[in-house]
């Protein structure tokens, strides 16, 4: 949600910006928000203006009724009523006035980044660089599941009497393995100096509303029936919403912070959700991380954090590029965001295993969360990056760690995880 002030000041780069995110039929509401605003400050002016002669009118009707002068008095007093009247009439037409003009600003898009490459949609993202050599062994690399399948390691038929299609039980070597890679994620970004939490997996609408866009509340999230309450699709959002309505002392930022959570999403789309494997699921596990910062930080962060998914990657021997998300695939809050993707040796392209986005002050406007300085309060950054989502980086290490025999070697970071082995063995 961007400012108002900045908007009546700059209407013309934000009808720019529409325009670069390809969302023209949102540009009516530029004017419309400025109707709503210049409504609001003529009733503020009337407003204050018939509230200053009330108090006036009433310090002469109580001299009046000092004097027995009841006839003044009583002429006052239906004046006092009149502007009585009109304020009721004002204080609606404000009321109405700020609720439109709020419910305007939320879908209003966030302004990007000058460095945000322009184009339509994720096609059109822009592939920065590359870390470690994507290799295509001489050998086939079987799907995924069917990996899984020769440790004994998937159960979706079993997930789907219990659960229904999207769901997974993962057993064995391969539950060891994702807990083994989510563990090192965790103590990776310890080492960095995050503070590690485990945080509530479910958050009021007021919170989902603070932290993204109505379009994507819709598509991810799910709701506890009979209840104010929705399952997290990312631990970003509790996170964040940790903050909420907090004035927070400039010396205690920045403040960085990584967490565990379970994830649930509806997938609503038309990717839809995957029938046989585990890369587009309702339920995964995740590492992430967030942080809340000085404005002039929020860049420096931003390159820092994605830096330390793709190091937690490269530690796994999985090759990974930075693709820059163009100006059409940026949701609504988001001033710049990049996805790390992984290599498949079987598919012989990347894939999305991560995220990371600075979203400059949009969280921190709508949720209320403020920094307070030696010059007085102001909004804080927010950014997020996912540090490892399960299902995903374990496609990605099973791929790229396969051996001829059908065994997969486990990269050194993870062997103390896994109680020494080096290789997970097919099941005879």
């Amino acid at each position: 949600m961007i400012d108002i002030n900045f908007l009546r000041e700059n209407p013309d780069v934000v009808r720019e910006n529409i325009k670069k995110k390809f969302q023209d039929a949102k540009l009516p509401l530029v004017d419309n928000a400025l109707e709503f605003d210049k409504t609001i400050r003529e009733c503020k002016v009337k407003g204050d203006t018939l509230r200053a002669n009330r108090n006036t009118l009433s310090g002469e009707v109580g001299k009046c009724m000092k004097e027995k002068n009841l006839a003044k008095a009583e002429e006052l007093k239906a004046k006092v009523k009149q502007i009585n009247e009109e304020l009721v009439q004002i204080d609606n037409t404000l009321e109405t006035a700020q609720t439109e003009l709020k419910n305007i600003m939320m879908v209003i898009p966030n302004i990007i980044d000058k460095s945000v490459p322009i184009g339509k949609d994720d096609s059109e993202n822009v592939e920065v660089q590359r870390f470690g050599e994507a290799k295509v062994p001489a050998y086939e690399i079987p799907y995924h599941s069917d990996i899984l399948a020769r440790f004994c390691a998937l159960d979706k038929e079993s997930a789907g009497r219990t659960s229904g299609n999207g769901f997974y039980y993962l057993m064995g070597d391969g539950a060891r393995l994702s807990t083994a890679m989510l563990s090192y994620a965790r103590d990776y970004m310890i080492e960095k100096g995050f503070i590690y939490c485990i945080p509530p997996f479910m958050i009021r609408s007021d919170v989902v509303n603070g932290v993204m866009s109505f379009a994507e509340m819709s598509a991810m999230m799910y709701k506890i029936e009979g209840e104010d309450l929705f399952l997290i699709g990312t631990s970003e959002h509790s996170m964040i919403g940790k903050f909420k309505g907090q004035l927070i002392p400039a010396n205690n930022l920045p403040i960085t912070m990584t967490s565990y959570s379970p994830c649930f999403r509806k997938e609503v789309g038309a990717h839809g959700i995957e029938e046989r494997g585990i890369y587009r699921v309702h339920q995964f596990e995740k590492q992430e991380m967030i942080v809340v910062c000085e404005p002039k930080d929020s860049m420096d962060w931003y390159e820092k954090m994605w830096r330390y998914t793709v190091e937690i990657f490269r530690n796994m021997d999985i090759p990974v590029r930075q693709l820059e998300c163009c100006s059409g695939d940026l949701a609504d809050l988001k001033v710049k965001s990049c996805d790390i993707e992984a290599w498949s040796p079987r598919q012989q392209k990347y894939f999305e295993v991560g995220s990371c986005s600075t979203l400059g002050d949009a969280q921190a406007r709508r949720l209320g969360t403020r920094i307070k300085g030696e010059n007085g309060n102001y909004f804080a950054h927010t950014l997020n990056n996912t540090v490892l989502a399960n299902t995903r980086a374990l496609i990605a290490l099973l791929e790229n760690n396969y051996n001829e025999d059908g065994s997969v070697n486990i990269p050194k970071v993870l062997q103390p995880y896994m109680g020494g082995k080096t290789k997970i063995l097919p099941i005879k």
